[in-house]
């Protein structure tokens, strides 16, 4: 099975697990949007929609960069709009696109708050929204939410309560519309990993180099993502999939090649269920 002349749009697939996913979608031969905020090269983060397209068109796909703030109502209907004139519809929606910032009640300023919660939740529902109705004319249709199992313990809200809301609210996109639209067959799903994984927000804000040697690469996202995408839509909708276990129902047995340089325990990633580290024989510390 291949995704070879599917169409993805994925929102802030610039870098990082959305350009990994839009990588391994290209290799089918797939086409895909980037639909993203970064024209201008950045001096603390890599990758541009135009470097990523670049990227994309090199490994066998077809690419169409779009500069879109999904804050903007706007903007959103117009990338969606310039998908399906270029590639005649959209089979995938990966909302992808998202803001942190670790910090308790009192450290969170409410620009801070507002951009969180404007682009991971509003931006993840506006995002859907725009891309359902084309979704509907697909074959295999998949929305599928870079967002966590929704584990209501107190310790993920303590630490960082605002940030927490914001990305559960993901999770409640995914929990609230798989069950809308299953009458459509639009499958929509979460996807989250089970280990840190090596991005610019690991590098940059959650432990830098020293949590970055302890993670795995983006590469597991995406071959997750893509097994994901290969399944009856209307058949797996409603899930929070972590990595791991989605390439393990898969026979992936070695996941060595997806952290070649650690040299001892990986860091397990925040939000992943106590239960999930308990049924999955893996080399990853829990330290939550």
């Amino acid at each position: 099975m291949s995704l070879n002349g599917k169409t993805l749009f994925i929102s802030g697939g610039s870098r990082g697990i959305g350009l990994a996913i839009a990588l391994r979608a290209a290799r089918d031969g797939a086409n895909v949007t980037i639909a993203a905020k970064t024209a201008e090269p950045h001096p603390k983060l890599p990758g541009t929609i135009y470097t990523a397209a670049e990227e994309i068109e090199q490994a066998g796909g077809k690419a169409l960069p779009v500069l879109c703030d999904i804050r903007d109502e706007v903007q959103v209907a117009d990338a969606v709009a310039k998908t399906v004139e270029r590639f005649g519809g959209i089979d995938i929606c990966v909302n992808n696109a998202s803001a942190i910032q670790l910090t308790g009640t009192l450290e969170t300023d409410m620009k801070r708050y507002d951009l969180m919660h404007q682009i991971n939740t509003r931006g993840t529902f506006l995002v859907s929204k725009m891309c359902i109705p084309h979704l509907k004319s697909a074959s295999n249709p998949h929305i599928l939410n870079l967002a966590p199992p929704l584990d209501m313990k107190a310790k993920w809200f303590k630490n960082h309560v605002a940030y927490t809301m914001a990305k559960f609210g993901m999770s409640m996109c995914t929990l609230g519309m798989s069950a809308e639209f299953a009458k459509d067959g639009i499958a929509v799903n979460s996807l989250w990993p089970i280990s840190t994984i090596d991005t610019a927000a690991v590098r940059n804000l959650l432990g830098g180099a020293t949590v970055a040697a302890m993670s795995r690469s983006p590469d597991i996202m995406a071959e997750a993502a893509h097994a994901i995408f290969m399944r009856p839509s209307r058949d797996a909708t409603g899930n929070f999939y972590i990595d791991e276990e989605v390439l393990r129902a898969e026979g992936v047995t070695d996941f060595s090649v997806y952290a070649p340089g650690a040299k001892g325990p990986l860091a397990g990633d925040f939000f992943v269920p106590d239960e999930v580290f308990a049924r999955t024989e893996t080399n990853i510390k829990n330290i939550y």
